[in-house]
This record gives C-alpha cells, sequence and structure tokens, in this order.
C-alpha cells in the first residue's frame, strides 16, 4: 500500500496538516481503511498542502537518525 509518511509525525497547528506527509490526523488514522482511489485523492493534494507549511519540524525524523547512524558506523 502506498503511504506518503516519512516518519515525521508533527501536525501544524496552524493548518491541521502533517509537516511530515501533509495529511490531516483523520486521514491518517483511516489510511488503511480508504479504497485505492481515496488515497490517491488525498496523494495528489499533499504537494500543495505541504507548499503552504512552514517547515519547522519538532524533532529528528527515524529516518534521517538511521541514516545519520548507518554513516558513522
Amino acid at each position: 500500500m502506498e503511504s506518503p509518511c516519512i516518519l515525521l509525525c508533527s501536525i501544524d497547528s496552524k493548518t491541521g496538516y502533517c509537516f511530515g506527509c501533509g495529511r490531516t490526523r483523520d486521514e491518517i488514522g483511516a489510511w488503511t481503511s480508504y479504497s485505492d482511489q481515496e488515497r490517491s485523492t488525498v496523494m495528489g493534494q499533499l504537494a500543495e498542502r505541504l507548499k503552504g507549511l512552514e517547515r519547522k519540524p519538532r524533532r529528528e525524523t527515524r529516518r534521517s537518525l538511521m541514516a545519520r547512524q548507518g554513516e558513522t558506523l
């Protein structure tokens, strides 16, 4: 199943969109129950949503942490 999640789960209080993927809490919670068409519709909106967010993640993403640790091993 396709997912836009980048493991940076932090919701912007202004817009209600996740800083990492651009989905709302409701969309994130219902993602696995969505049809392929519903997921595709949401995926088509994410780039525009993310443009409107001021990028201020509150923590390092799990993926970036793993990548950073892998470089130092």
